[in-house]
């Protein structure tokens, strides 16, 4: 049987029933397909059934199969389930290090022999073949002590895993038994290798204050003046200290710190030598007295200490072959090796028994281990499981949203460590703040702060009954143009003028963006929504690319509003505006990542190349347009305009429009401008009549705010458009 296989023995627990797809050849005990496209289904007419996912079920599967599983959404529970048994998950890891693999294999005697050599002395003088079978058995120091730790790093997975999934626990208990077993067996083996002495002294040295450096000591004259003297011995202290207090080998180990001193030294400048032989001199005496302070303690394992991996150390993801012993230095493993009377690798807390000295140092603040004093535990008391939430059928999308199970903080771990595909954008519902769109991470920020809420949909969850025929719609054809439409003509010369700011414009930016159709398909259902979040600011929890740069390319505009209908009239022509009212364009959104003048810095587009990565953070601005018309002083980028505004809709394109329409014919009609096209006032005219007639969304009769300034700004083109084809009429 292959180690990733899925067999009927495997406990279903509460997704046992669950409706799958399967795929088989005509007969009644044909075996079962996941995949129609399975190498094995050999047949013409395939036959497709729904069935409620069993143990017969799975015994049915066939051998391809079965490595995969059910094919289900891998965000649904069941397939965070599959995810966490198959690939390097629970179903290899459980045959993983349970006995001694016979192509890396070393006997108890070999261990023995190597740990005894490596503790004699190391700085003697020995013969080329002592030097080789120091090499040796350094490298099976280091060999030992790597599959100790993936075996550690292994039981950890599993034992994660069924804390997750806590029906497979008397299912595995036996296959844990021998993983534990064997992991204990590589423990003492790797424990033969510490020195405790080496680690009680090591603690000791952590311990001592910087003694006095004899700066005025001629034996270092040749360092320089006394100030470099005294940077040199202090810079030899702290080396030495950092050497002593995180490993477990005695002095010989670190006699080599006197070269340090003399580094940048010719060996063959007078006084090299004599600050040599003082440099080893004051590192004895350093040893000496760590071996002292070490002595003047009791170091038989008295206190008990309960030590915990930092909280920052995450849980392995899927596939992940991260140590999960990362982060420890050399002396705490040592620690760990010893001393370790009880362990619980899902939860990387561990029971120890130490001597004084060390627990001093585990309990100080600048230990990487987590520690507390905690209670004598026998040693072959077990420790008790926990459960931190286990995934089942209602948490994501397992059953409908009237049953829906709270989230925690454990199903979304285990979403990301055992699903490839969480999405970066859900809908979720709480009583406080109602139904809203969330990324993964501010939902896990608001859990860990109390929060209480369902999570309703993912980004995979919409139904294809809308979002397929908007691929298709926004998709393009082969033969089309992959280019971003820009308009550079004026809005009455252009057909298309401002549909590049528009939410159209905004879905095929998405699609451009994104490479792959699996990737475009999501973008667009991300996009989608993205688009009803009040503020895009909080769709990010930091510029790190939560969502991607084909999103943010669909919710806002490529670059920053051209606003000049709206400005009042001026006698400047280049800035002088026709005084129209901003109507629906007034709320439209407005982000910048600096929108302060008087703040240092000039304010930039969240796609500007001055920004170190493209998409909105939390500390942007976010402003209105009736802001930027508000006042003149914005201290703006002149490569990217400063900002981008959130995409316009259709009404707001139409007025957007409109208004550079009613500007362009003001401009027109206004005799004082040097150079104008050739004016035709029947052409004007009719062109006026059809923007007095504009409304909001297609609305007749509706005053909408402005429509006055509107109507009027109207009129008085239309006057003088009659007075110029009177003036021009034969």
């Amino acid at each position: 049987m292959r180690d990733r296989m899925l067999t009927a023995d495997v406990p279903l627990g509460p997704f046992e029933g669950t409706k799958i797809t399967v795929y088989s050849a005509k007969g009644k005990n044909t075996r079962l397909h996941v995949r129609s496209e399975c190498g094995q289904l050999r047949t013409a007419n395939v036959v497709t059934a729904e069935v409620p996912l069993s143990a017969d079920v799975v015994d049915r599967f066939c051998s391809g199969c079965a490595d995969w599983g059910p094919r289900v959404r891998p965000t649904s529970g069941l397939g965070i389930f599959m995810g966490a048994l198959g690939g390097v998950g629970l179903l290899h890891q459980l045959q993983a290090y349970v006995e001694p693999d016979e192509d890396v294999y070393w006997t108890q005697d070999e261990v023995l022999v190597a740990a005894e050599l490596l503790r004699s002395a190391r700085d003697t003088e020995d013969d080329d073949g002592r030097w080789e079978a120091r090499r040796e058995a350094d490298e099976l120091q280091e060999r030992v002590l790597s599959l100790w730790r993936h075996a550690a790093g292994s039981l950890h997975r599993v034992q994660a895993v069924i804390a997750h999934f806590p029906w497979l626990t008397d299912w595995a208990r036996p296959k844990l038994l021998a993983k534990e077993g064997y992991l204990e067996t590589l423990r003492a083996q790797a424990a033969l290798f510490v020195e405790p002495a080496g680690l009680v002294v090591a603690a000791a040295a952590a311990e001592l204050g910087t003694p006095p450096l004899p700066a005025d000591d001629h034996a270092f004259a040749v360092l320089g003046n006394r100030s470099q003297i005294s940077t040199g011995l202090s810079a030899l202290w702290r080396r030495w200290q950092y050497a002593a207090e995180s490993g477990w080998e005695g002095p010989a180990s670190r006699a080599f710190r006197r070269y340090d001193l003399v580094e940048g030294v010719r060996s063959n400048k007078k006084g090299h030598a004599e600050a040599l032989e003082g440099a080893g001199r004051l590192i004895q005496s350093w040893e000496d007295e760590a071996r002292a302070a070490a002595a003047a303690t009791d170091s038989t394992p008295t206190v008990w200490v309960t030590a915990s991996l930092p909280e920052d150390t995450e849980e392995p993801s899927r596939g992940d072959t991260r140590d999960v012993l990362d982060g420890l230095d050399r002396w705490t493993l040592g620690v760990v090796l010893t001393w370790t009377v009880t362990a619980d690798w899902s939860r990387r807390t561990f029971t120890l028994k130490v001597p004084t000295l060390v627990a001093d140092r585990l309990l100080a603040s600048s230990s990487t281990l987590a520690c507390e004093r905690g209670a004598e535990v026998a040693p072959g008391e077990a420790v008790p499981e926990a459960h931190p939430g286990s995934v089942r059928p209602g948490v994501f999308d397992d059953t409908a949203v009237f049953d829906r199970q709270p989230v925690t903080f454990a199903h979304l771990r285990a979403l990301r460590n055992y699903s490839y595909a969480a999405d970066q954008l859900y809908i979720v519902f709480s009583t406080s703040g109602g139904a809203e769109v969330l990324p993964l991470q501010a939902i896990e920020k608001r859990i860990e702060q109390g929060w209480v809420g369902v999570i309703v949909a993912s980004a995979s969850d919409l139904p294809e009954s809308l979002l397929s025929p908007w691929i298709k719609e926004v998709a393009p054809t082969p033969d089309a143009d992959e280019g971003p439409y820009l308009s550079h003509d004026s809005a009455g010369q252009d057909d298309r003028f401002g549909t590049d700011l528009g939410l159209a414009a905004g879905a095929q930016a998405a699609v451009r963006w994104a490479h792959g159709e699996r990737a475009k398909e999501h973008s667009l259902r991300l996009l989608a929504m993205a688009r009803g979040v009040p503020d895009l600011r909080t769709l990010d929890t930091g510029r790190s690319g939560t969502l991607s740069v084909a999103v943010w390319e669909g919710l806002l505009t490529p670059g920053p509003l051209d606003l000049t209908p709206f400005r009042p009239p001026s006698t400047d022509r280049w800035r002088g505006g026709s005084g129209l009212p901003l109507g629906v364009l007034g709320p439209v959104q407005i982000y910048a990542t600096n929108a302060d003048p008087a703040f240092e810095g000039k304010g930039h587009s969240p796609f500007c190349r001055h920004t170190r990565d493209r998409g909105l953070a939390h500390s942007d601005d976010l402003l209105s347009v009736s802001d930027l018309l508000a006042r003149d002083d914005w201290d703006w980028c002149s490569k990217c305009g400063g900002y981008s505004a959130r995409r316009l809709t259709d009404t707001q394109i139409s007025y957007y429009r409109a208004a550079h329409q009613l500007h362009d014919i003001a401009g027109q009609l206004d005799d004082e401008r040097t150079y104008r096209a050739r004016v035709e006032p029947e052409a004007l005219r009719k062109q006026l009549e059809e923007l007095a007639d504009w409304e909001p969304g297609g609305h007749e009769n509706c005053n909408w705010e402005g429509s006055w300034r509107w109507r009027e700004v109207v009129s008085d083109l239309r006057r003088r458009a009659e007075r110029k084809r009177l003036n021009t009429a034969p």
